[in-house]
């Protein structure tokens, strides 16, 4: 075999260029400067909002409020209404049962006062249906 001429690798003139060894990568998303402000703006929002809300929660509390107290009297005397109706049906009844009964007044109380003593569930529901006696006992409790 015959040996060939052999050429050697060189550099070419001047140099090879630089080589490029430093990362770059693209700018993916914000900068964590306008992620921060983008926090601080959603919470400053979310705070007024909450301030807000919650002043208009407490008008709507003073507004319930003035509103029971205005219908407070009217539903406290349909209860003594009906309470007075019970008791009259009561005593009604009261002296159709103890009619033959010698010495029995109807409608005596049993309190020593002249004074008014509001009668409990079971002074006023125990001439009732037990269904009646156990609504106005327990309330409406269908769920039970």
């Amino acid at each position: 075999m015959a040996a060939g001429k052999v050429k050697q690798d060189m550099a070419p003139p001047g140099g090879y260029g630089p080589i490029d060894y430093k990362r770059h990568l693209p700018r993916r998303g914000p900068s964590g400067y306008t992620l921060f402000a983008l926090g601080v703006g959603s919470m400053v929002y979310g705070y007024y909002t909450l301030f807000k809300w919650n002043r208009e929660r407490r008008r709507l509390q003073i507004e319930e409020l003035e509103a029971r107290i205005a219908v407070f009297p009217l539903l406290l005397a349909e209860h003594d209404r009906r309470t007075l109706r019970l008791l009259r049906e009561n005593l009604e009844e009261e002296a159709i049962i103890m009619k033959d009964v010698p010495g029995w007044k109807v409608g005596e109380t049993v309190y020593h006062t002249d004074r008014w003593v509001t009668p409990s569930i079971a002074e006023l529901y125990y001439l009732r249906p037990k269904a009646e006696q156990e609504n106005a006992m327990h309330g409406f409790q269908w769920y039970v």
